[in-house]
């Protein structure tokens, strides 16, 4: 398996550990984002759709192209429904009537 499937497994799981790893480890972050306001908002907003990003960017390419914009978009679901769908388990947990 080579380093990038394993850093996409790890992305599903941990964005921002992985999104951190690829700061520390490697230079595929500097690849893709021009600047660092960019991949630090990502980072704090949008985890999962900035490392399937950083993952998929092609500078050969001239960027991400193809599979890689599933690859992002799909990144791009995971990010939303963690902001809305915390909010529901959350309503749900402490909902009074549905315990009665």
């Amino acid at each position: 398996m080579g380093c990038g499937c394993l850093a996409a497994l790890f992305a599903v799981a941990v964005p921002r550990f992985t999104l951190f790893m690829l700061w520390v480890f490697s230079d595929r972050l500097s690849i893709a984002f021009d600047s660092f306001i960019i991949g630090f908002l990502g980072f704090l907003l949008a985890p999962y759709a900035t490392v399937f990003y950083a993952l998929a960017y092609s500078p050969f390419n001239g960027g991400v192209s193809g599979f890689g914009w599933i690859l992002v978009g799909f990144g791009l679901i995971l990010d939303l429904s963690s902001w809305f769908g915390g909010g529901k388990a959350g309503r749900d947990r402490y909902d009074t009537n549905a315990y009665a």
